[in-house]
């Protein structure tokens, strides 16, 4: 008898365990971030000359590994030449501009995506008459 009450008790734990495991998590909120919040004019990013808007979105967020930015060169700007640390992506909004790739040279326009990968060494220069407007992706460190 005292062998079946176990057996009952294991199993109703076991039910309320895989029961718990099969719930939902609780979901973790959100955080909404507007240009104008987060802007800030920079001259441009390693040593690359000129005058940029930054825009850092969600930087004060504790424990996001994943940066998330835009970036506005003005005309003439640029971003200087640095080798990559981890692997990071550029996406063209608008604009034009051109990207040094470990050495070659690659026009960029709006739809191009550029992924450097770790160790490769890059630059991007504004051209034309608009403003060159990237989003840049990579995950940092933890904060």
């Amino acid at each position: 008898m005292k062998r079946l009450a176990y057996t009952l008790a294991c199993m109703i734990a076991g039910a309320a365990l895989h029961a718990r495991a099969m719930q939902k998590p609780a979901p973790g909120g959100y955080i909404v971030e507007h240009d104008p919040e987060v802007a800030v004019t920079e001259p441009g990013t390693h040593n690359g000359g000129g005058q940029t808007v930054g825009y850092s979105f969600f930087k004060k967020v504790p424990n996001l590994r994943l940066i998330f930015r835009k970036r506005a060169l003005k005309p003439g700007s640029g971003i200087g030449l640095h080798e990559q640390h981890e692997d990071e992506i550029y996406y063209v909004l608008s604009g034009k501009g051109v990207m040094t790739l470990d050495g070659k040279t690659v026009d960029v326009t709006p739809g191009t995506a550029v992924l450097t990968r770790t160790g490769s060494s890059h630059s991007l220069k504004q051209t034309g008459d608009e403003d060159l407007v990237i989003l840049i992706n990579y995950e940092g460190a933890n904060k």
